[in-house]
């Protein structure tokens, strides 16, 4: 509640104007501080009250079966905004066994895992560490975080367990030469995946959460959609005018997009992938279909549902929700990969020493130096060169 305190020593009857206009100011600022006090424990209350249920339940759709989402000058829904999934960092992709078909948490189960405090403290865990073990905490202190807790039990929503499909038999040899391969060997560029290589995470991938960067910008016209991904800078412009997909024979590593109004959801129907660039950490085959629905639930919320239909790659389609949101002050940056990217020059430098360990070691009949299991808390392949060979590849030649 807001006052607009002035003085006015004409409604007093004083011959003195500051003697009322000051007394009016006492009682009037009282009456402020009064009202201030109750908006704030109001407002502190409701808070509370949202935090102690899933965010879901807070959207303006859920709580309000009345709710109008907000249009655009030519009659379309808004979905127009900066969203990001960092609210969904506590969602596993696939559903613990527990939950069954159970998609969201009842409140006591909600609150129970509301109450951990994060992955970056049990991580920590009350120790100090050093080396390897330090990087990635400071990597985790410097994560965004959310603002909302979420009560899904798992992004996948069908199969109504919640877990992945099985892949098919030739998905698995497609993977079979990379998969698990994070640790090298690193022998030229094509070894690396495309976001090692600054290059795109697909369209699951973009806005998945990661540890920053994990925002979209929608921005609409009468017969347009674009989306842009932060990371890594990838812009999809979809039309709205009808017209049908691109040629087949025209591949992309974002595919070929065209998109439709089915009442106040925007459906993208997505075509023309690559096998080079999959889902996320997913593979995809060429004959995949990504259908994509988003739909505004609240001033501050969408929900992001997207379907895969790839037979060649899954033994069944299958389909994830998230619900992507605003954050207070969160600004969309450029996103400057390649100028910053130290890590192909220095895995392929690291090979270059591993390789030259593995020849010293078969010529003097000593046994084959061995490299770290990926996961294992550190990788030899990964020890950074000492100052002597170390160099700035930004200094030029």
């Amino acid at each position: 509640m807001r006052f607009s305190i002035r003085p006015d020593h004409r409604r007093s009857g004083s011959k003195d104007p500051s003697a009322s206009s000051g007394l009016s100011v006492l009682i009037l600022s009282g009456l402020s501080l009064t009202c201030l006090a109750t908006a704030t424990a109001t407002a502190q209350a409701q808070n509370a009250a949202r935090q102690s249920l899933p965010a879901e339940q807070t959207a303006a759709a859920f709580a309000d079966p009345n709710w109008e989402l907000p249009r655009l000058s030519w009659g379309d829904p808004d979905l127009q905004g900066d969203f990001t999934s960092r609210d969904m960092s506590g969602v596993p992709m696939q559903r613990a066994q527990q939950y069954g078909t159970q998609q969201s948490l009842t409140i006591e189960q909600f609150q129970e895992r509301a109450g951990n405090t994060g992955r970056a403290n049990s991580i920590r865990g009350g120790e100090e560490f050093e080396g390897n073990a330090r990087l990635q905490l400071s990597a985790f202190d410097s994560g965004e975080t959310g603002t909302r807790s979420f009560g899904y039990t798992s992004y996948v929503i069908d199969p109504e367990d919640g877990s992945m499909p099985a892949l098919t038999e030739e998905a698995r040899q497609r993977q079979g030469g990379r998969a698990g391969q994070a640790n090298g060997p690193f022998y030229t560029m094509q070894d690396f995946g495309y976001y090692d290589r600054c290059i795109t995470r697909g369209i699951i991938g973009s806005i998945t959460p990661s540890l920053y960067g994990d925002a979209m910008r929608i921005v609409q016209s009468p017969t347009e959609v674009a989306i842009s991904y932060e990371m890594l800078h990838d812009t999809r412009v979809i039309p709205l005018d009808g017209r049908s997909q691109a040629d087949p024979g025209v591949r992309q590593y974002m595919g070929s997009s065209v998109g439709h109004w089915e009442g106040n959801t925007l459906v993208i129907e997505t075509t023309n992938l690559t096998e080079e660039v999959g889902l996320g950490r997913y593979s995809t085959s060429e004959d995949a279909v990504l259908t994509e629905r988003i739909t505004r639930i609240d001033p501050d919320m969408i929900n992001y549902v997207v379907t895969v239909d790839d037979p060649r790659t899954y033994e069944r389609p299958w389909t994830m929700r998230m619900t992507l949101t605003t954050q207070p002050n969160y600004e969309i940056l450029e996103y400057s990969c390649h100028e910053g990217n130290f890590f192909v020059a220095n895995a392929l430098r690291a090979e270059k020493l591993y390789q030259e360990r593995v020849a010293e070691a078969l010529a003097n009949g000593q046994p084959m130096p061995q490299r770290s299991e990926p996961g294992a808390g550190g990788s030899n392949i990964y020890t950074p060169p000492s100052s002597a060979e170390a160099f700035d590849i930004n200094a030029g030649e």
